[in-house]
Parts: structure tokens; sequence; C-alpha cells
């Protein structure tokens, strides 16, 4: 999958920037994730990547406890997009991939 990799993140939010990263890999053509940030890890619920729309949802509990949405565009080794935490406003997301 075109997405495959480990991707570093900036997450600008009312509070400042919170930077995480996230592996995606696909077994048996499905593809999962994790997220590692603020000292926790997170699987990433329902990872879709169609054309070059990138989505999932992931819970966190620091610095709050929040149930998080991603719709990213992927363009290559960078995508940009945004994250939804409830009633939060929408915060831009930003990534590039790392690369061996």
């Amino acid at each position: 999958m075109p997405v495959e990799g480990t991707w570093d993140l900036a997450i600008s939010t009312p509070i400042g920037t919170m930077n995480a990263v996230v592996d995606l890999y696909a077994e048996d053509g499905v593809l999962n994730g994790t997220a590692h940030g603020s000292g926790e890890e997170a699987a990433l619920g329902d990872p879709l990547f169609a054309g070059d729309r990138l989505t999932w949802s992931q819970s966190i509990t620091k610095p709050l406890r929040l149930n998080l949405t991603f719709d990213m565009v992927v363009n290559g080794d960078t995508m940009t997009g945004k994250s939804k935490a409830g009633r939060l406003p929408t915060s831009k997301v930003t990534g590039q991939r790392r690369t061996a």
C-alpha cells in the first residue's frame, strides 16, 4: 500500500503543536496502524486509504481524554489535513514519511 511506513505528524491544536508518530502497515491486504505520542500508544480505528485520502480514528488520554478523527490527503511522502476532537475546533495536521 502506498501509505505504508512511519509518519511524523504535527498537529496544530488550541494548546500548541502536538507531535505524534503514526506507523501504517498492511496485513493480509488490510491497512492497520498505531499512533505514538505524549507517552502513549493507540491503535488506529478503521484506517482507510482510497484514492489520495487517508482517514482513521483513535482515542487518546493525554493531554485530555479525547476521541479523534483524522482526514488526510497523501501526496507521495507528505500528508496534510485535519483532525477533529468532539466539539473542539478542527486542528490542522501535516505529516512527513520517514525515509530509510
